[in-house]
């Protein structure tokens, strides 16, 4: 990228280009101050299209980097009821998109083997139905918009990446480079709220401008946590990587405890479960079945558990000790029953339109008359200002009908199954750390839909593909194990082994 930038600033025409650049900057400060952003975008735009003729590549860490700083339109107050672009990523992602397309139909850049894989099949099957169901939206234009930007997550979340990740230098830098940024919204967002004493209702407001909620930022923060932890144990990342890694995790798990996401908490503790039955090489059709007991236990009492619950009053309010009581607060917490209220309305919706929904991106907008009045909070609203169904399951039922639920949840499953066989199979102690930092971490945000949806966003739309898109590359280009044979998931004296040669100084070395 620094050569690249060098290569620009040595040409004989770069200085008047600057120089009109310069003039003309002027004479917006001047006279068109409302032209500011698009102008100041110009630079970047301009380099990234030059880039992403010559070196696509760059462009995708370029992405990575700039997506956990970017805000958008309705934060700079530049919209209110217009599109609310996330700039600059969300224009980076089209130009990726359209990029990606004109060279799919030119030369046919895509591995065939990518393409056929089951992911890529049920992330398109997705796309075609939510297309589908946005003919018959009750709102086309919403549904449509909402249909394209998911568009440019999938192209620039995935279907880029499968010519990085076959390596696992790139997989490394990429995740190094939205940490980095993530990392500098988490030193933004704690000096911002250490003026506020770290209260817990500040929380919610001291993520902005560069997140909307401090449920998202929380989640970004889970999904990062396990990786940053790999990181610290693999080979391809330096000792100055550790270093950072290391620094990166300590940095996320001070943030997450201090965005008072609690659905970022309660990912994390599911995953940890996850971590133990991968150690203990528990198969994923006994946790599969034991789930579906739990679930099926849960319906026969569930008159006795919500009986239960419903005699926690503790709310929200006060320090760590108290949010996580008030998780299954179901009586009083106002979070908890507007999450209940919104999922109750997507059910009742779904109802009324079982097989295509009211299209995709509609819900906001159409659950208002389908609040009942004992569900009612002092959070509820009839204006579709305060979010979407809050669940990445129940969201797709109400607006893409059952099959769009079906979509999601074989995508769960099928993704949970692919990473339990991946850290058994893959050859490489490497390897499998670092499959399964992704993988955790990818599960840290399935977890986290069945309490907030936030695909519809770039911040976790790019990592979620681009998570999804490595344990595809995992699946097909890394090497497995011979068939039938078993070894522990980790080898502990292999990987203390491994600690202790890169601790250790290299001869010569003080």
């Amino acid at each position: 990228m620094l050569a690249q930038l060098r290569k620009y600033a040595e040409s004989t025409w770069f200085a008047p280009l600057v120089a009109m650049y310069l003039i003309g900057f002027g004479y917006v400060l001047g006279y068109q101050r409302a032209l500011f952003y698009p102008y100041a975008a110009i630079p970047l735009a301009l380099f990234l299209v030059y880039t992403a003729i010559h070196n696509l590549q760059n462009v995708v860490y370029t992405l990575a980097l700039v997506t956990p700083l970017s805000i958008s339109l309705k934060e700079m107050g530049l919209t209110n009821d217009g599109p609310n672009l996330s700039l600059p990523s969300e224009p980076i992602m089209a130009g990726i998109m359209f990029m990606y397309i004109v060279n799919e139909i030119g030369t046919g850049i895509s591995k065939k083997e990518f393409m056929r894989h089951p992911v890529t099949r049920l992330l398109m099957a997705q796309m075609i139905w939510m297309v589908l169901t946005s003919i018959t939206s009750t709102m086309p234009v919403v549904s449509f918009k909402y249909c394209i930007s998911r568009l440019w997550f999938i192209f620039s979340g995935y279907m880029i990446v499968q010519f990085l990740f076959n390596d696992k230098k790139n997989i490394v830098r990429f995740m190094f480079l939205y940490a980095f940024s993530l990392a500098i919204v988490v030193c933004y967002t704690t000096w911002i709220h250490s003026h506020f004493n770290f209260n817990d209702k500040a929380a919610d407001w001291v993520v902005s401008p560069f997140y909307n909620d401090h449920t998202a930022y929380g989640a970004a923060l889970a999904m990062f946590i396990p990786v940053m932890l790999t990181f610290v144990f693999i080979r391809a990342v330096g000792k100055v990587g550790k270093i950072f890694a290391l620094i990166f995790f300590v940095m996320f798990c001070m943030a997450i405890v201090l965005s008072f996401a609690r659905a970022g908490w309660l990912s994390l503790a599911v995953i940890f479960c996850i971590l133990v039955t991968l150690v203990l090489r528990i198969r994923f059709q006994v946790l599969f079945l034991t789930l579906s007991s739990v679930i099926a236990v849960f319906l026969t009492f569930q008159t006795e558990i919500f009986m239960i619950m419903g005699r926690n009053k503790q709310d929200a309010e006060g320090g760590f000790q108290e949010n996580i009581e008030s998780i299954y607060n179901i009586a009083s917490d106002a979070s908890n029953k507007e999450r209940i209220n919104r999922w109750s309305c997507a059910i009742r919706m779904w109802m009324d339109k079982p097989l295509v929904g009211w299209g995709p991106g509609a819900y906001q907008f159409k659950y208002a008359p389908y609040q009942l009045s004992h569900d009612w909070t002092i959070i509820s609203t009839n204006f579709g200002t305060n979010g979407n169904a809050h669940s990445e399951y129940l969201g797709p039922l109400a607006e893409q009908g059952f099959i769009g639920l079906i979509i999601m949840l074989a995508i769960l499953f099928y993704v949970t199954s692919m990473g339990y066989r991946l850290m058994y199979t893959l050859r490489h102690l490497q390897d499998r750390l670092l499959c399964g930092g992704i993988f955790l971490g990818l599960m840290t945000y399935f977890v986290h839909g069945f309490f907030n949806n936030f695909l519809d966003t770039d911040k976790l739309s790019l990592p979620f593909f681009a998570f999804l898109a490595i344990l595809v590359c995992f699946d097909l280009f890394y090497e497995k194990r011979p068939k039938g044979e078993r070894r522990p998931l980790i080898q502990w004296k292999a990987l203390f082994r491994e600690i202790r040669d890169q601790i250790k100084p290299a001869p010569g070395e003080n």
